[in-house]
């Protein structure tokens, strides 16, 4: 034995490399006849599917130009990275995106800018940006809710997002007086670190399940009681990464802690249907949500991409008519989120944010339904110019979801779906999990938070106005060719918002309902 393992110890490393490509090349021609490439070029082949394998991230550092990539581009992802870091968020020698390109956004700016009173407290705090509207007040719910801040974290699940993830969201939208939407997977114990919360549901009445997988108003209740700091009630027909389409949780994916929340088995798919057990009309629809409402006392709404407008007519039509239903709708963009989605559905189905809202906006508004509505956009919103078009064209809160988790260490790497997210935030890998600083995450989320309303505000004066709520249409052109073409939005999407009511942001501070723990001063706690 001792000669044959000397005689192996004196051959070349080399050589060992020969033998072993040799051994390759054998498997690949003789062995294997799954990939044509290998087996027809063996050795050489596998580099072509290494290649493959990192072309996202080489094609995103070293080939991309700034404002190239999708769905969000360097720019993009760089003024996040930076307001969240406090770092240098300006850009110097003037812009380079194109904006003579096609539904380029343009904010009218005002001769004179808006002035501020600087008697009134407070006066130059401009991350205080509450909502103009408060969830729940036409209604008479018993516990009306005002959001405390126009940008919240939208609706993403714990086992869709990692313990640590949905942790540092948490204690950051606390210290930037946000709410913070559960998503589907029910409530966690890493969603109850002193931010307001909206409890979100979908199909599979994750955290309010029954025995038998449909809805639980008892389980509802109980948890409504037992944690006071759930403000507002979400129901989701659908979303915009796959609307239409019910869900599915790999097995693989569910732990024990996981399953105890949901009221799942552990290591047992779960699919969640397209349609909701508990109704299946719109008039079904209303009962369920002014059911919800009685018997929890918060505000109800519900959560959709838009397509077909004939049940949101019917439903725009009951509302009319019987004075009931949903305290707030949040439209999400069709052309996808966070979830993971056939490509199809992430392309093809539901509008785009900007088109699917104007079609849903104009249906309540020619009821005169508007100014009992919350409205809450969602859709790659999180920038201030985007924020103000969309208040413009209607809503009262934005919701982020993508840009949340850039806010806390996402680098895009695009596959949230494969558990193997390497920044940590969407993946239930332990180690994975371990690079993920909680305290020093959630500082920059309410940083991003922070930086995100006084560029909004500021922009806001710049248009003349004191509040987002107070934008027109006219406040705001999209690009269609050259100017001569260009339109003001009512021309575009053929409508006019209606006025919000708003008298002035003092008031706002006095409000019994605002959220944020009835704060005074929004930016407390931010360094």
């Amino acid at each position: 034995m001792e000669p044959i393992l000397n005689t192996l110890a004196n051959i070349p490393w080399w050589l060992w490399i020969i033998v072993a490509l040799l051994l390759i090349a054998i498997r690949d021609v003789f062995f294997q006849r799954k990939h044509t490439i290998s087996h027809n070029f063996p050795i050489i082949g596998h580099i072509r599917y290494i290649l493959e394998s990192i072309g996202p991230e080489m094609r995103q550092y070293f080939v991309a130009n700034n404002r190239e990539e999708l769905p969000f581009n360097r720019i993009e992802r760089g003024w996040i990275y930076a307001s969240a870091k406090q770092e240098n968020n300006y850009e110097g020698f003037g812009t380079d995106r194109d904006i003579y390109a096609h539904q380029h956004i343009f904010i009218n700016n005002a001769m004179m800018p808006f002035k501020i009173d600087e008697h009134h407290p407070n006066s130059t705090d401009k991350s205080f940006l509450p909502c103009a509207k408060v969830m729940g007040e036409f209604n008479k719910r018993r516990r009306p809710y005002r959001p405390a801040s126009v940008i919240n974290v939208s609706a993403m699940s714990f086992g869709s997002l990692s313990a640590k993830a949905i942790e540092s969201l948490n204690k950051g939208i606390k210290i930037a007086h946000a709410y913070h939407n559960t998503g589907e997977g029910g409530l966690s114990p890493y969603h109850k670190n002193g931010g307001d919360v909206v409890f979100h549901f979908g199909t599979g009445y994750f955290g309010v399940r029954s025995e038998d997988g449909g809805f639980s108003m008892e389980k509802m209740v109980k948890l409504v009681e037992s944690n006071p700091f759930i403000r507002a009630i979400e129901i989701k027909l659908s979303q915009g990464a796959k609307p239409g389409k019910g869900g599915v949780l790999p097995g693989a994916k569910i732990t024990k802690e996981i399953a105890e929340i949901r009221g799942v088995e552990v290591g047992k798919d779960v699919l969640s249907p397209p349609n909701h057990k508990a109704f299946s009309n719109v008039p079904e629809l209303i009962n369920f949500i002014e059911d919800i409402a009685k018997h929890t006392g918060l505000p109800v709404g519900i959560k959709a991409a838009i397509g077909k407008l004939d049940q949101w007519k019917e439903l725009a039509d009951i509302m009319k008519s019987t004075g009931r239903g949903p305290d707030f709708i949040t439209v999400d963009g069709g052309e996808g989120g966070t979830g993971a989605a056939p490509p199809s559905f992430a392309d093809h189905v539901s509008l785009p944010w900007v088109y699917g809202f104007g079609d849903l906006y104009k249906v309540f508004q020619e009821r005169n339904l508007t100014e009992r509505i919350v409205f809450i956009g969602s859709g790659k919103l999180g920038f201030p110019a985007k924020a103000a078009m969309a208040f413009a064209m209607g809503v009262d809160c934005i919701n982020v979801a993508r840009e949340a988790m850039m806010s806390i260490g996402c680098i895009q790497a695009q596959i949230c779906h494969t558990n193997r997210c390497p920044a940590g935030v969407a993946t239930q890998s332990k180690w994975l999990q371990n690079g993920i600083n909680v305290p020093l995450k959630s500082e920059r989320l309410a940083q991003y938070f922070k930086f995100f309303k006084k560029e909004l505000i500021e922009i806001t004066h710049a248009a003349g106005h004191e509040h987002p709520c107070q934008f027109t249409m006219d406040d705001i052109e999209v690009n269609v060719d050259d100017h001569n073409l260009s339109q003001n939005m009512s021309s575009t999407y053929m409508y006019d918002k209606t006025k919000v009511p708003f008298n002035a942001m003092q008031e706002l501070k006095t409000c019994p309902h605002l959220g944020g723990h009835l704060v005074n001063k929004a930016s407390e706690n931010i360094t």
